[in-house]
């Protein structure tokens, strides 16, 4: 009987050993696994764009993402989501998981579009969270090479002998292209057709063959076609002129006095997403936008990097929103 009960004395002994044991390795494990939860990211990350391939939402988008699946350690993959003015694609990514591997890069009509379209049924401010402000680009107004127009007095002479024949070709309703051909109508008293495409791509294509008399791009997607012949750059819509085009006037040095219509071009997360991961995020953009190799393509079509933060970002996107909203009432621009 003393036997037996030393054996039981001894089994419960080892048995509190290991559960004691058990529960110190828990304690030291459970609170770090608890505080920071599943490393981000743990999988791709998709990058929506929401205009086809090769307007300058979509080569902003190819610069970054290869620099950022280096730093994440992730495969980054752009998904051209093209259509109604980019509205599709913010609508795809306003429905979708907010866990930081679905975000939106889109231009500045992000925050035109709730102003302009019916359709466009998303919150600009609330539906999202900001991340960052990647950066800005000055428009070019471009012509064909063979274009009869030199200047852009040229360009508004021939609209004034033929109203509606002389049109403008715009990536999408709300771009700053749009805006911009917008208020040169307005201040040239001139009667230019705009003829809205699904991104800044089509509409090139359609210059470069004619279809089209003009247009005003972001210099990541028309500057190429500048460089190679195929287009002819009349002016600049920048407050100064540009020191790698430094021959090529500004819209106010052609007539339009305080002209100023840049491009800039922004991420976001769907409302929900943790604070840490759109910090993150954000981090590592701005990392991307110091990369050598980035920094020099970015340059090179005179894109200015900004990198700001999520705070920032927000209240310059905010600026925006209010600002698009007054200058689309004001010119009683309405999407046909």
């Amino acid at each position: 009987m003393k036997i037996e009960r030393q054996i039981l004395r001894t089994r419960l002994t080892r048995r509190s050993l290991m559960s004691a044991a058990g529960a110190m390795a828990l304690a030291i494990v459970a609170p770090s696994w608890a505080n920071t939860g599943p490393t981000y990211p743990g999988g791709p990350i998709r990058l929506v764009v929401p205009f086809p391939p090769g307007g300058s939402v979509d080569t902003v988008a190819r610069t970054l993402a290869p620099q950022l699946e280096k730093q994440f350690g992730q495969p980054v993959v752009i998904e051209n989501r093209p259509g109604a003015s980019s509205v599709i694609g913010a609508q795809h990514v306003k429905q979708s998981k907010p866990d930081g591997y679905t975000l939106l890069l889109n231009a500045s009509l992000q925050m035109a579009n709730p102003s302009l379209l019916t359709t466009a049924t998303y919150d600009a401010l609330n539906d999202f969270m900001p991340i960052t402000e990647i950066g800005a680009l000055p428009q070019l107004l471009v012509v064909r090479a063979d274009s009869p127009y030199r200047t852009v007095a040229d360009l508004i002479s021939d609209a004034r002998k033929r109203p509606r024949e002389v049109q403008w070709a715009i990536a999408a309703f709300g771009a700053a292209g749009h805006l911009a051909c917008e208020l040169v109508n307005v201040e040239a008293k001139v009667d230019m057709p705009i003829i809205p495409y699904k991104g800044g791509g089509p509409a090139l294509v359609d210059l470069m063959g004619g279809h089209v008399s003009a247009m005003i791009e972001p210099m990541a997607s028309a500057y190429p076609h500048v460089q190679s012949g195929r287009l002819r750059a009349l002016a600049v819509t920048s407050e100064r002129r540009l020191a790698s085009l430094p021959d090529l006037p500004t819209m106010a040095e052609s007539g339009f006095p305080g002209f100023d219509m840049p491009s800039w071009y922004g991420l976001w997360a769907p409302a929900g997403t943790p604070q840490s991961v759109v910090n993150r995020v954000q981090k590592e953009v701005r990392l991307a936008l110091r990369d050598p190799i980035v920094a020099e393509k970015l340059a090179s079509i005179s894109f200015q990097s900004v990198g700001s933060s999520p705070d920032e970002f927000g209240q310059y996107a905010s600026r925006e929103f209010n600002k698009y909203k007054t200058l689309i009432s004001a010119a009683r621009i309405k999407a046909d």
